[in-house]
């Protein structure tokens, strides 16, 4: 099992939660985050002045797929999130060695 992180523009999320749930995969956790990587930030224009936005608005989606559904899943994503701009995000994948459904007591594979 693998743990996907992917860290994209927020308007992407729609089309990447459906294109992974069009390929069965439906758990996910989302959570609004701020961050910022090569592109360093923006500058904005507002009244009278111009200011920095440094830390970005991103959204950060958590999956975990079984080992055989890591390239579609990788492959669903980079396709729905990229843009071709500085910012696009990021996507790191993380090795799990174990998962339990607190429902059920069902661990590995099964629990997910």
């Amino acid at each position: 099992m693998k743990k996907i992180e992917a860290i994209i523009r927020p308007e992407r999320l729609e089309s990447v939660k459906t294109a992974l749930a069009d390929m069965g995969l439906f758990g996910m956790t989302v959570t609004e985050v701020r961050g910022r990587g090569c592109q360093g930030g923006i500058s904005l224009q507002w009244r009278a002045g111009e200011y920095r936005v440094d830390f970005l608005p991103k959204v950060k989606i958590e999956a975990v797929v079984l080992d055989e559904d890591l390239g579609k899943a990788l492959d669903a994503i980079v396709n729905k999130a990229r843009t071709g701009e500085i910012g696009d995000g990021k996507i790191f994948v993380i090795p799990i060695d174990n998962a339990v459904r607190i429902r059920t007591g069902d661990t590995g594979e099964n629990a997910i």
